[in-house]
């Protein structure tokens, strides 16, 4: 009797803890995309060009790329618990100022805290995610992932709905960041108070396996990246869509995803990590080569749709995977691995611009897809 009862007690506080963890990517994701409808109002306030705002949202990713190896040691310092209260802090004071500063300098400073949050939190929520799915034995992390895509689409669906029906920029940030406070002081008791390994380095280069993943998830996140910035641009020069309808590009990828995430952990277990690499990469790499060389922009859509379903699961599986190997401790592999994929977002973009001006936009997403096929082929090589 004492044992069942002492099983239904930890059983429980496992519930508990993925619970949290789940709440967490979600929030995460909330904060993050709630940024997305502030841009043009920060570009009108501070009266800048569209180059001048290329340039300022590096701060964002300098901020990330910054924080992102320092969260990991501070993690096995203080455990995701206190790493992730902070970071989520920050993010809840960068928003509001985001919504309201009108001076470049301080608008530099909130993108940097900002970014600094988004690193730093998305470090500590993967740890937790790794060290929770270890310890329950099965397959959880697309699901994680999912709640994070989840929380993308309801950030910027909700503050899109607060300034439509005549809220201000600092007003709908505010509420977010209220439902951030509310929903992190639910999670924050369950979040582990260990960190994913002894204190080390600050900094560490990834070696072995933590470096095939790190690059397998540079060209994921590349991806992710390419259709959001430029799937719009295609649509409309290539297919000659309506730029009004341009943005049902990144919908068709973001939906595809968000829903492949959230089935994912049971694909997952059905077929194999390394099968998830292998069908993921083949499909992504298929629906880019749909959506550019077909020319339809119905078909475009649905191009996008299948990258999206390929990527859904790859990233997940290799953060499972960082989880598995015995090369480095999580809290130092999992930074090193997140600075290369957020690496794809913020290089990868600008990549595809100067080919796309070298060649063409077409010749750009094609290289993708090739690429994305070399991660297809990784599949068989790596354990996962």
């Amino acid at each position: 009797m004492v044992s069942a009862i002492t099983r239904s007690h930890v059983a429980a506080a496992a519930g508990l803890e993925q619970r949290a963890t789940r709440i967490v990517f979600f929030i995460t994701g909330v904060g993050m995309a709630a940024w997305a409808p502030l841009v043009p109002f920060a570009k009108a306030r501070v009266g800048i060009q569209e180059g001048g705002l290329g340039l300022l949202l590096l701060c964002l990713g300098v901020g990330s790329i910054v924080a992102m190896p320092v969260a990991g040691a501070l993690a096995a310092r203080m455990g995701c618990r206190s790493v992730t209260a902070g970071a989520a802090t920050l993010l809840c004071v960068a928003l509001p100022m985001l919504a309201s500063v009108s001076s470049l300098p301080l608008l530099v400073v909130a993108l940097f805290v900002f970014g600094a949050g988004m690193g730093a939190i998305d470090v500590a929520m993967n740890i937790q995610a790794i060290i929770v799915e270890r310890a329950s034995g099965r397959r959880m992390m697309s699901g994680f992932h999912g709640m994070f895509s989840l929380g993308s689409i309801a950030g910027a669906g909700s503050v899109v709905a607060l300034l439509s029906a005549g809220a201000s920029p600092l007003g709908a940030t505010l509420v977010v960041a209220a439902c951030i406070i509310v929903a992190l002081a639910i999670a924050v008791p369950f979040l582990r108070v260990d960190g994913g390994g002894s204190a080390g380095p600050i900094f560490a280069v990834p070696r072995g396996i933590v470096l095939c993943i790190g690059v397998l998830c540079f060209v994921a996140y590349l991806a992710e990246g390419a259709v959001l910035d430029w799937s719009a641009v295609f649509l409309t020069s290539v297919h000659g869509m309506a730029t009004a309808y341009a943005g049902l590009g990144y919908a068709a990828f973001a939906l595809a995803m968000t829903i492949g995430r959230l089935t994912g952990d049971r694909v997952v277990r059905l077929v194999g990590g390394s099968n998830i690499i292998l069908f993921g990469g083949i499909c992504a790499a298929a629906g880019f080569g749909v959506s550019t060389l077909l020319h339809s922009w119905p078909m475009a859509l649905l191009g996008y749709a299948l990258a999206g379903v390929g990527c859904a699961n790859i990233v997940p599986v290799l953060f499972t995977g960082v989880g598995r190997q015995t090369v480095m401790a999580e809290n130092v592999a999992v930074p090193a691995i997140t600075t290369l994929g957020y690496a794809g977002i913020l290089v990868g973009p600008a990549a595809i611009g100067f080919v796309a001006h070298a060649a063409s936009l077409s010749a750009a997403f094609l290289i993708l897809a090739m690429l994305l096929l070399g991660v297809a082929a990784s599949g068989r090589m790596l354990r996962l």
